[in-house]
């Protein structure tokens, strides 16, 4: 099993990590995220006075356990009678890169497999890019203001 320092941003609980730890498996949570992506547009769209929410522009680091497909399903379903009713989402994925913690080698993933150092075959290695997930903007369209009453 190939191990990897965590990120010091991503340690949820564990505080600031400097240990080895393994690769926490995927689990299926996509409607709780889509829930949350739906409550963050409707709370912006609101703000902004829009008439609707046209697109939600998403970023999905590689190694990301958000499944794409998942959140497309969930997203009719949830933003029914909403703001964001028929709403396109668009997703743009960020490729994985890792850091040897022995050399300091730098790479990306072998055919996407976490995969030993190609420098120096150490399986220590630290993810700097593609655990991101995050809702980049939103798209609106405002509805005309009334127009302006002569006297």
């Amino acid at each position: 099993m190939i191990y990897y320092a965590e990120d010091r941003t991503h340690c949820g609980n564990h505080g600031s990590c400097d240990i080895l730890v393994p690769h926490p498996d995927s689990t299926m949570h996509e409607l709780p995220i889509t829930q949350n992506i739906l409550q963050i547009a409707l709370q912006y769209g609101t703000q902004s006075q829009a008439s609707r929410i046209t697109d939600l522009y998403l970023v999905i680091g590689q190694l990301s356990s958000v499944i794409d497909e998942s959140i497309q399903f969930y997203w009719p379903i949830i933003s029914k009678d909403t703001l964001a009713e028929n709403a396109t989402l668009h997703f743009k994925r960020i490729p994985a890169r890792l850091e040897c913690t022995q050399c300091g080698t730098v790479y990306g993933l072998d055919d996407g497999q976490l995969t030993t150092c190609p420098e120096c075959d150490s399986s220590q290695v630290k993810i700097i890019a593609g655990k991101d997930f995050q809702l980049e903007s939103i798209a609106i369209e405002q509805a005309d203001p009334p127009p302006s009453e002569k006297s």
